[in-house]
């Protein structure tokens, strides 16, 4: 039999009382937001949409085909994403106790 150790998230051995296992399951689930590539594929985007809407302007009469409130928008639905992608990362796995 395994004992956890709950202050530490490591477990001991009854034969080699003084060793200790780490447990990989205890911990974070996913990795931090920070360094995944979705993180900054997702800044990258948001900061090329934004400079789009600033350079697409009117032209010989045309309105202006990409706004900054359309920017925007896109930008919310860019965030909508890669909130839902970070949920679907977290729930792929299984917290400490449900073995």
């Amino acid at each position: 039999m395994v004992s956890p150790t709950p202050e530490s998230g490591h477990r001991s051995t009854p034969t080699n009382a003084g060793a200790r296992v780490r447990d990989p399951n205890v911990g974070a689930e996913s990795k931090a937001a920070y360094k995944t590539t979705e993180f900054y594929i997702f800044l990258i985007v948001a900061i090329l949409t934004l400079i789009a809407s600033l350079l697409i302007d009117t032209s010989h009469g045309h309105n202006d085909y990409f706004r900054g409130d359309k920017a925007w928008f896109y930008i919310v639905l860019l965030t909508i994403g890669y909130l839902l992608s970070r949920g679907l990362a977290k729930s792929g796995r299984r917290a400490s106790g449900d073995r």
